[in-house]
Formats: structure tokens, C-alpha cells, sequence
């Protein structure tokens, strides 16, 4: 069964709210228009009854006299309605709205002498045209009563939805990175001010982000103070290990000094793509040939397919540093073949491994954590995507499809 696809304003709360308040002032004017309805036509009609009835009565009297009838009165008159003659004809006396020559009639008929009928004919013209401008007023009355409420309503919904709509764009913001973005309602700093519910939610929203951000900040702090105190034994340490002599376990010795170097400038990287004052030197570069120097540089097993290379306009050493970080992922936690792929001012890099965690696809790279027995500090990439947002450019992580091969794919996409 085909679902029909409604526009997306159709879920918007100013919308639901409009269709309910019009539903509502439509059930409620419905409902006071048929209480006045029934009330003036019950009064009207009850009128033209009791008039009616009288008018037979004294016609009834005058027929049994043998004098004149009065005015409207008459023996089995054509125009009078069918079932209010048979309900005369059986010897009773009833009243019914019709038509006489045209009009608004009210009718009382009675039993005359045998099986005659005697009936009276009252008009009711002015009743009927009262009762039908009655039923136009009320829904003239309904229509603008319900277009004021629409407007009031929607004034009101409009004020909500719009300060709704701020709440959301600066969570928006801070999801980003902007950890200064404030809702800053107004309401939420003047106490004499009527809080709602909005309120509530931007003063929840502005202290989340306030404590967000202090934890943030004192974890770059922490971050940039532990790599900062460890460069410098860390030197030393360097130093000192080139000073022993050769064999297995200075060679061993000499390789985790290395990783401490490189976790510790990791770290020093990651602390300064924290500050978000990254400066980038642009220049001309060709795709093709930085993505081939690249994979020369890495030692990797990698193979660099150009389809269409393209020159851009970008900052050559962090550039290298994201393909640099991408390809040696790939060598390191996935499985060959490792193909770099450029084409015009997209670079794709995959292997044909296992493909990359979850968690990495859906919220991106996070340091200090791999999954699968994976090896490493979880540093690589986030630089790798720290890298690709101080050049403006677009770094996405997907997997392949098993019945394409499987694997990790990164695409970086510049300008």
C-alpha cells in the first residue's frame, strides 16, 4: 500500500496547532450555532403553532355555526401537506410547517363534518426568513470568531515556535563545536518575567552548555599540560637511548621511546586543533601528485588510481597529514589491497578489511577508543578529521558493502 508523502510544514508545531484550533473553534461554533438554532426555531415555530391553533379553533367554531371562516381557514384545501390531512381525516388536530402559493406556511387542520377536513393556513414568511438569517449570522458570526482565533492563535504559536526554533539552532551550534552559543532568553534573566516551558528549556539548554564547555576546556587543558611535560624528558629519554649500544633490546628500547615521541606530539596537535586557531597556508597544489608523494612517503602497500586529477587551492602539509593519517589506518587496521582513489577534488582511500566500528561511522573518530582488538591511541584519525575541518574541507568514514568487497572507505571531498 502506497503511504501518500505529505510536505514537511505539515509536521511543524505552528501547523498542528493551527488544524487544532480550527477544529476546535469549529466544534465549539458548531455546537453554540445549533443550541441558538434549535432555541429560536423552537420559540419561533411554537408562536406560529399556538397562533395556528387558535385561528382552528375559531374556524371550528364558526364551521359548526354555519358562519363565514376566518381569514386562511378552509374544507380540504389543495395545498395542505398530505400527512397532516390524514392525521385530521383520523380525528385529531396537528400543526405542520408547508408551503402555500409559494410561502412559509403554518398549517392546524381538524376534523370537520363525515370525513372533511377542516385546515387553517397561517403565514409563516417572517418566521422562516427570521430563522434563515439567524443560521446566516451564525455562520458569518463563526467564520470571522474563528479567523480572530486563527490570527490571535497563530500570533501567539508563532512567538513560541520562533523562540522553539532559536533553541534548537544554538543546539545546532554547540553539536558543532561552538561551545560559546547562548540561547539567552530573555525570560530566563528577568525574574518578573512569566517563565514557561521555553524558558525552562533554554535555561537547560545555556547551563548543559556552560558545564560542557568548562569540562572541555579543562580536558584540552589537561591534554596540552600532560604532552607539554612530557616533551622535554622525553628528549632526554631520546637522547640517552641513542648512547646505548647496539642489540635487540635498544633497538626495543629506541622504538618505544618513538611511540611516546609520536603519541606526545599527537597529543600536542590534538590540543592545538582544540584552540580552533589552526591558520592554514594556502597554495596551489595538484591532488594526483600530493595523494602519489603521500603514499611514497608512508611505506605503505597502497595503490594511487588518478581518474581525474585536479589542482587545488589548499594548505600542502596538513593535507598530506590527513592522507598521511588515512592511508596508514588503512595499512595498519584493515586489510589490502589499500587503493587511493582521486578524482577532480575528491580522495577516496579504502581497504579491503573488516570495515571501521560503528560507533566511527555514525559519530565520527574518537580519541583513546578502538574496538576489535584494534591497536593504537584512536589519535589518527581524529587529527585526520581536525586536519580536514581547519582546511574546510569535508572528511566522511563509511563501509563497503560485502558484495562489493567489503572494507573502510574515507572520502575527503576540498572545496
Amino acid at each position: 500500500m502506497t503511504r501518500l508523502a505529505l510536505p514537511r510544514w505539515t509536521g511543524t508545531l505552528a501547523f498542528k496547532a493551527a488544524v487544532f484550533i480550527t477544529v476546535m473553534c469549529c466544534a465549539l461554533a458548531a455546537l453554540l450555532g445549533v443550541l441558538v438554532h434549535v432555541s429560536v426555531t423552537d420559540r419561533t415555530v411554537g408562536q406560529a403553532r399556538d397562533l395556528a391553533l387558535s385561528r382552528l379553533k375559531e374556524a371550528t367554531s364558526q364551521y359548526e355555526a354555519g358562519d363565514s371562516l376566518v381569514h386562511g381557514a378552509g374544507v380540504d384545501p389543495e395545498e395542505m401537506p398530505l400527512p397532516l390531512r390524514q392525521l385530521a381525516a383520523a380525528g385529531e388536530r396537528g400543526t405542520m410547517v408547508g408551503k402555500r402559493r409559494g410561502h412559509p406556511t403554518m398549517w392546524a387542520a381538524g376534523p370537520a363534518s363525515g370525513d372533511r377536513v377542516l385546515a387553517v393556513a397561517v403565514d409563516y414568511s417572517q418566521g422562516a426568513d427570521t430563522i434563515a438569517g439567524l443560521d446566516r449570522a451564525i455562520v458569518w458570526s463563526s467564520a470571522l470568531a474563528i479567523g480572530a482565533t486563527l490570527l490571535v492563535g497563530a500570533f501567539a504559536v508563532t512567538r513560541v515556535t520562533r523562540r522553539l526554533h532559536g533553541t534548537a539552532q544554538v543546539a545546532r551550534r554547540i553539536s558543532a563545536g561552538d561551545l560559546d552559543a547562548r540561547v539567552d532568553d530573555p525570560r530566563t534573566k528577568d525574574a518578573t518575567l512569566p517563565q514557561d516551558e521555553v524558558a525552562a528549556v533554554a535555561a537547560a539548554l545555556d547551563t548543559m552548555a556552560s558545564s560542557l564547555q568548562g569540562k572541555l576546556l579543562s580536558e584540552q587543558r589537561f591534554t596540552a599540560d600532560v604532552a607539554h611535560e612530557l616533551r622535554t624528558p622525553l628528549t632526554g629519554l631520546h637522547a640517552a637511548a641513542e648512547l646505548l649500544p647496539p642489540g635487540r633490546p635498544t633497538e626495543l628500547v629506541r622504538d618505544r621511546v618513538a611511540a611516546l615521541r609520536t603519541l606526545t606530539e599527537d597529543l600536542l596537535e590534538i590540543s592545538r586543533l582544540d584552540t580552533r586557531r589552526e591558520k592554514v597556508e594556502l597554495d596551489a597544489e595538484r591532488l594526483g601528485a600530493v595523494a602519489e608523494r603521500v603514499v611514497r612517503a608512508s611505506g605503505a602497500d597502497a595503490e594511487v588510481v588518478v581518474v581525474r586529477d585536479e589542482w587545488v587551492e589548499t594548505d600542502r602539509r596538513r593535507l598530506e597529514r590527513v592522507l598521511g593519517n588515512l592511508v596508514a589506518n588503512a595499512y595498519r587496521h584493515g586489510r589490502g589491497p589499500v587503493v587511493v582513489t582521486v578524482e577532480g577534488a575528491v580522495v577516496a582511500v579504502r581497504d579491503h578489511g573488516d570495515g571501521y566500528p560503528e560507533y566511527l561511522v555514525e559519530h565520527g573518530p574518537q580519541r583513546f577508543r578502538t574496538e576489535g582488538g584494534a591497536t593504537g591511541h584512536g589519535l589518527g584519525l581524529t587529527i585526520a578529521l581536525g586536519q580536514a575541518e581547519v582546511l574546510g574541507a569535508r572528511l566522511e568514514f563509511s563501509n563497503v558493502d560485502a558484495g562489493d568487497g567489503g572494507g573502510a572507505l574515507a572520502t575527503l571531498t576540498l572545496g
